[in-house]
């Protein structure tokens, strides 16, 4: 990954932005073989389902109240950021009869923002532009993918590389690809 980021002038951007699921160790690996710089958000799409997923556990058949809860969960999130999303959550207060997995599924998804609070500040991203989901890469893979598995089509990995490349470069817009293009070029061998 290195080589390609650099011949992109990766060395060079002032923000360097990586959009994740939070799983364990990414954040590290991406800072190790990119940039030590690069800041990371956590995907919209993945934190507002890890709420759903609770309220669904806490309002069970009671879709209204799921609903309710979600929504307001998610607007919180998105509003305010994932700070204050914690206050919500650690203020919470569960009827007196809620079920020892209610009580459970409250701990991990407080331990869940927690651990990626660093990351939420949905607000501050959208004041600078940035995307806050992954959704516009997840459709690009799912192009690129169609691509590679065309009937009768066979890849071998450098290949395929130098197609998701390109189609990186293309819907990354005119001065990347035209700065990318620019670029000095030994000849081949």
């Amino acid at each position: 990954m290195r080589a390609p980021a650099r011949a992109l002038g990766v060395s060079r951007v002032g923000d360097l932005i990586a959009i994740t699921d939070g799983g364990n160790g990414l954040e590290e690996a991406l800072r190790r073989h990119l940039a030590e710089n690069l800041r990371t958000i956590l995907d919209w799409y993945h934190a507002a389902e890890h709420l759903g997923d609770f309220a669904k556990v806490w309002h069970g058949e009671d879709a209204a109240a799921c609903t309710q809860w979600q929504t307001q969960a998610k607007t919180i999130l998105y509003e305010q950021g994932g700070e204050a999303l914690l206050t919500y959550l650690q203020a919470l207060a569960l009827p007196a009869d809620a079920s020892a997995q209610v009580r459970e599924e409250l701990r991990k998804l407080i331990g869940y923002f927690t651990n990626n609070r660093h990351r939420t500040d949905y607000p501050a991203y959208r004041r600078q532009g940035w995307d806050i989901g992954s959704g516009p890469t997840e459709a690009g893979c799912k192009i690129i993918g169609e691509r590679l598995k065309g009937s009768g089509m066979r890849w071998v990995e450098d290949g395929a590389v130098t197609v998701a490349s390109l189609r990186a470069l293309y819907v990354s817009g005119g001065k990347v690809w035209d700065g990318f293009w620019a670029q000095p070029r030994r000849p081949a061998a």
